[in-house]
């Protein structure tokens, strides 16, 4: 595979200073009361209150929600000696599907971030714990490892207990690593869209944090199209790149979902597109051009579809975004699926064209990171201006942070 020119920049070229102290380290005390930078078409920079968002968007547009929901993913274990480990859930393996091992009872098996890696030997993990006014003992056994990551199968030999609820009596909420304090009860709602459905994400999708009830029915009023969609936030979405070029980093795979029925909505857009979040923007450009490789395909049936780290930069970048979403349409019609689930490591990146974002809420990124470049790639070089209005302007920055929203 060939690679664009561009994917040879160095991600020190993304770089800012960012201040310890400009970091939210908590949310504000009501959601819709953060700040809202708004950088329009032309460059030109404003501030307002999120709650007046509705007012700077187009009646009639269509707005794309990820609904994934965030779980507790971290396991505190207290070994005899007094040392602590913490086993942080990241993805699935048996049950492979999030709906499914999160369910299963007596035990599961998932990959796994493990804080002092040492000290978890052949030996299991044992946590003696109350699940539902029910004694239970959770024991954790290390199947393999690569680094501070492992395969662990958990294990609590009860049919009537799942790992959800295990999860949810237990689990921490697994705030981002620069969010340096421990987890509180309040985390558990917060760092929590109020639209959440689905169980899977290990990280919020930020940009929802700042809605509320009345920012919908405010939505509602002027003619905006909510839609929501699924994709599971990973880990990986704090990954620094360390590469020294962008080529070079590796993209983590992060699994989504859509129904038909959103399939049928995008085969019609005839409006202004806007996404809430990263999340959102990389599923429906990742849906688009899983739909070129159906075209290419013939409508052929694909297999495990997915969309790997640069191979959107070498497909076909000729058809219309609603050609593309009526090929899995009709690829649907004759699989009869009712959901169309999907992994992605797309990494966009400055030189990316987008087909379907039109425009971008979204909160403020970390430098040299992968969630930076998208926006870069978005806006443009005035991702610059726009960040450094933030910061001259008293913005919060990153997941508890104030938000922004970006027109292309």
């Amino acid at each position: 595979m060939t690679l664009k020119p561009f994917t040879d920049i160095s991600p020190e070229q993304f770089f800012y200073d960012l201040p310890d102290e400009r970091i939210a380290l908590f949310p504000t005390e009501y959601r819709d009361n953060s700040r809202l930078l708004i950088r329009k078409k032309d460059g030109t920079l404003n501030q307002d209150v999120f709650k007046n968002i509705p007012s700077h968007l187009a009646g009639g547009s269509h707005m794309f929600f990820n609904n994934s929901k965030v779980i507790p993913a971290r396991l505190i274990f207290t070994k005899d000696t007094g040392s602590c480990l913490e086993v942080f859930c990241l993805n699935p393996i048996d049950p492979s599907d999030y709906a499914l091992s999160l369910s299963a009872t007596k035990s599961c098996t998932w990959e796994c971030m493990v804080g002092n890696m040492k000290r978890f030997r052949k030996d299991s993990l044992l946590m003696n714990i109350k699940v539902c006014k029910t004694d239970i003992c959770l024991k954790a056994e290390k199947i393999s490892q690569n680094g501070n990551i492992a395969v662990v199968k958990f294990s609590w030999g009860n049919d009537t207990i799942s790992f959800a609820t295990i999860l949810s009596e237990i689990g921490r909420t697994p705030l981002p690593p620069y969010i340096k304090r421990e987890a509180l009860e309040l985390d558990r709602e917060r760092y929590q869209t109020v639209y959440s459905k689905y169980d899977g994400s290990v990280a919020a999708p930020t940009a929802g944090l700042h809605f509320t009830d009345t920012v919908f029915e405010q939505l509602k009023y002027k003619g905006i199209r909510c839609h929501e969609l699924t994709l599971h936030v990973g880990a990986g979405t704090f990954q620094p790149m360390k590469s020294s070029r962008i080529k070079d980093h590796e993209m983590h795979a992060e699994i989504f979902t859509v129904t038909a029925e959103l399939i049928h909505t995008l085969t019609e857009l005839d409006s202004r597109v806007s996404c809430v979040g990263t999340t959102s923007v990389r599923t429906l450009e990742s849906l688009y051009w899983l739909g070129v490789k159906i075209i290419q395909s013939g409508g052929m049936a694909i297999q495990s579809p997915q969309i790997n780290q640069w191979e959107a930069y070498n497909l076909p970048q000729k058809y219309p975004m609603t050609q593309s979403f009526q090929a899995i349409r009709d690829w649907m019609d004759k699989q009869q699926m009712e959901e169309f689930v999907a992994s992605t490591r797309l990494m966009i990146v400055p030189g990316y064209e987008f087909h379907v974002a039109d425009t971008l809420i979204t909160n403020f990124h970390q430098p040299r990171s992968t969630l930076l470049l998208l926006i870069a790639a978005f806006i443009g070089e005035s991702w610059r201006e726009a960040y450094h209005f933030a910061l001259q302007n008293g913005f919060r920055f990153l997941s508890y942070g104030d938000s922004s929203l970006l027109f292309r």
